[in-house]
């Protein structure tokens, strides 16, 4: 959860093409002809679990990004806004930074208790996910920023259970390389036997919208029927990747929520709202 304070706005931003054309920037955008209305050890890390057994392995969804073009651009400049308070870059995939964990080194087969598949239909899935953002169709989600819980995020309009809502994504390195670090946004992204092979997901400088998305208060039960996503780690073409997917149906204006605490409790969450 941030801490620092940031530069809120005001006001929504104007749909003027110098403004639209900034955000397009900001988060590199596919530019096209058509408008874009028109296109189709033991530390605090945050921890994914298993959805397929509870949903009895039915298809995951996309998202269905907002109609209305002005209010996609201030979904895109509440993000943007997030982003640069915090001194984060946009990413919207797994990084490997040169002096970290290399690509090689994210193999599911390293799994302890081995890792989920994700299967061909829900891929497939994800990627048109991938593709939409690429086009500036994004999920409809507004970053708001809370006192008492820093930035947070919210639905923008009704999003039905399963649906992908994003990808956790950061920077990858190994948790050895990351025991003294006081980031609260770590997130396991490979749990090897060998606990020297353990990847986490360090979303610090390199991120998209789940670093601002909040955990549950899992010792109460005020607190766990704020829950309404479910973060769960993938096998995905041979590689480790932490989805964020809709547990229930979820109305318009509702605050987003996961448990950071996944299968294991080493995530401490009391003193979350």
């Amino acid at each position: 959860m941030a801490s620092s304070l940031p530069r809120r706005r005001t006001h929504a931003p104007k749909s003027s093409p110098a403004v639209a054309t900034k955000i397009i920037d900001f988060f590199r955008i596919q530019r096209s002809s058509e408008p874009l209305s028109n296109q189709d050890a033991r530390k605090k890390r945050k921890r994914g679990g298993s959805l397929v057994i509870s949903k009895k392995k039915r298809k995951l969804l996309p998202f269905v990004p907002s109609e209305d073009p002005n209010r996609k651009l201030e979904q895109m400049a509440s993000l943007a806004t997030a982003l640069t308070a915090t001194n984060t870059e946009f990413s919207n995939k797994l990084t490997y930074m040169p002096g970290m964990a290399p690509r090689s080194a994210n193999c599911p087969a390293l799994e302890r208790g081995g890792m989920q598949v994700l299967s061909k239909e829900d891929t497939e899935t994800l990627n048109l996910c991938k593709s939409m953002m690429e086009r500036g169709e994004w999920p409809p989600l507004m970053v708001v920023f809370d006192p008492l819980e820093g930035f947070t995020v919210e639905a923008d309009r009704p999003i039905k259970d399963l649906t992908i809502i994003t990808e956790y994504v950061g920077d990858v390195d190994f948790l050895k390389n990351r025991e003294n670090d006081d980031g609260d946004s770590i997130m396991t992204l490979l749990s090897a036997s060998d606990p020297s092979k353990t990847l986490v997901i360090c979303p610090d400088k390199r991120s998209n919208i789940a670093r601002f998305i909040n955990g549950i208060n899992n010792h109460t039960q005020e607190g766990k029927k704020k829950q309404n996503l479910k973060c769960v780690r993938f096998d995905v073409g041979g590689e480790c990747r932490v989805l964020l997917v809709s547990n229930r149906d979820i109305s318009k204006g509702e605050r987003l929520y996961y448990d950071y605490n996944g299968d294991e409790h080493e995530y401490p969450t009391e003193n979350f709202v």
